[in-house]
Order: C-alpha cells, then sequence, then structure tokens
C-alpha cells in the first residue's frame, strides 16, 4: 500500500498499529492530489487487523500544506469540485476504520494543519509550528479546516492567523488545543506510536463510539446528545468483550486507575 508519496508498514504483534509516513521530504511533505488521493485510498483500504493508525511526516517538517507549484488555474466550478475532493479523503481520517494518532514535527501549516486536525490526537514535538498562510496568498483554506480548526482553538483564534499570518511555536500551540501533547524534539514519533499501541488495545466499538459518535454528540443539542448517548451507551456495553472487560474488573483481574 505504499507508494512515492506514503510509506505504509504495520506495527504490533497482531499488526495493529498502522504507520502512515508522508515521503515528499523534498517538498517539505507538501500535498498535492497525488497524496490528498493516496491518503482516501488507504483507509478506505485499511487491514482489518489495524486498531490505531500514526500519521507521520519524513525529514524535518509534517507537512507544510498545499504544494503550490503544482496549483492550476481553475474556474469556481472546479476549484468546488477540488475542495471537495480534499473534503471526502480527509474525511476518510477523520471517520474511518480506527483512531488516528498525528506525530508532528517541523511545519504544519496550511493543508498540513487540516490534516493534523482531521487526526483524533496530536503529539507536538519543540520544533513544530503552526500557520494558515492562506490569507496572504488570496485564498482560503479548502480542505476543512475552517470547520476542524475552530472546534480546536475558536474561530477567533483561527481568524488571527489567517488574517495577520501569525505563527504559532509548539508551546503556545499546545496550550491553545492544536496538539494534546508536547514532547522534546524528536520524540513525537515514539510517544504517538506509544499512545497508538495503547489506543488499540481499546474495545473497537469504545474506539468507534469516541471517533464517529462523541464529536456528532457535541453539534447536537443536548437533549439530543443524551439521547444519543444512551443509545450508544446501550450498544457498547451489550458487546461480549464489553461485557468480559467489566467481569476482569469486578473479579480483580484488571488494573484500577493509578495517580498520574
Amino acid at each position: 500500500m505504499s507508494n512515492k508519496h506514503i510509506h505504509f508498514e504495520l506495527q504490533g504483534e497482531q499488526q495493529e498499529v498502522a504507520i502512515i509516513r508522508l515521503t515528499r521530504s523534498a517538498k517539505r511533505n507538501a500535498m498535492n492530489d497525488a497524496l490528498v488521493l493516496a491518503l482516501r485510498a488507504l483507509f478506505e483500504k485499511m487491514p482489518a487487523s489495524v486498531r490505531a493508525a500514526v500519521i507521520d511526516g519524513d525529514g524535518e517538517h509534517f507537512c507544510a500544506g498545499l504544494d503550490l507549484s503544482e496549483l492550476q488555474e481553475r474556474d469556481a466550478g472546479q476549484g468546488m469540485f477540488h475542495s471537495r475532493m480534499w473534503h471526502a479523503a480527509l474525511e476518510c481520517v477523520q471517520y474511518g476504520p480506527v483512531p488516528v494518532i498525528a506525530a508532528l514535527h517541523g511545519a504544519v501549516v496550511g493543508g498540513g494543519l487540516e490534516l493534523a486536525s482531521a487526526c483524533h490526537i496530536r503529539v507536538a514535538d519543540d520544533t513544530t509550528f503552526y500557520a494558515l498562510p492562506e490569507g496572504s496568498r488570496g485564498i482560503f483554506v479548502g480542505g476543512g479546516g475552517s470547520v476542524r480548526i475552530p472546534r480546536l482553538i475558536g474561530a477567533a483564534r483561527m481568524t488571527d492567523m489567517m488574517l495577520t499570518g501569525r505563527v504559532y511555536n509548539a508551546q503556545d500551540g499546545e496550550r491553545i488545543g492544536l496538539a494534546q501533547y508536547l514532547v522534546p524534539k524528536g520524540t513525537a514519533f515514539d510517544k504517538a506510536l506509544e499512545l497508538a499501541k495503547r489506543v488499540a488495545q481499546n474495545a473497537p466499538l469504545t474506539n468507534y463510539a469516541l471517533t464517529h459518535v462523541l464529536p456528532r454528540i457535541a453539534e447536537q443539542p443536548a437533549d439530543q446528545g443524551y439521547i444519543t448517548e444512551a443509545m450508544m451507551a446501550a450498544i457498547a456495553q451489550s458487546a461480549p468483550e464489553a461485557k468480559s472487560r467489566v467481569r476482569a474488573f469486578v473479579e480483580g483481574r484488571a488494573a484500577k486507575v493509578q495517580r498520574a
């Protein structure tokens, strides 16, 4: 499933963790159409053994955004369909078969931030920086960033980034919510892999509820959210694996939560 744009491999005793690495390091892993379509195909054809995935970038940068050297002149209709192609691909990341952890380092810019925001957990190292330079280039985000990024940091902060070209460093990015973890330089992938292995041990139905149902509950009015939650809770606890795990805890065969 690897190609010249993406390296793909499986790790773990059960091949339960997928490693997806962008391999356009000469272009700072800038995204062209071929890479976007390869991402979509990969998540649509994810092996059944996989329970979690890590997205990483080869070289010094996670992803520097859209490859402007391949930007074509398009009329309004063509531009809309191009944006919708990105939407479909990143929808496969956010609402695909498994939770996705992004290992961020270096540039997380433009479309790279749109890709990162489609992942469920983001781990940044000290070299990470975030920007949305579309405003200064006379264009607008088109890969779902206007929906996903404000949910992480708020519309006002995204507006500031695009109006002024503001760049957030790793520390400030973690503070405002662009990443959930901040780790030393060169260790983002190791931490992301550690988290992916942990996530892969969860019951698949619980992971599905967290990646597919929880985001939708967050967008529902409270009364609808409560009923959706009740139905998902009932479905999850009825699964044989859930019953087995609860029984193990009650019988003292499962570890208790400890102070961090």
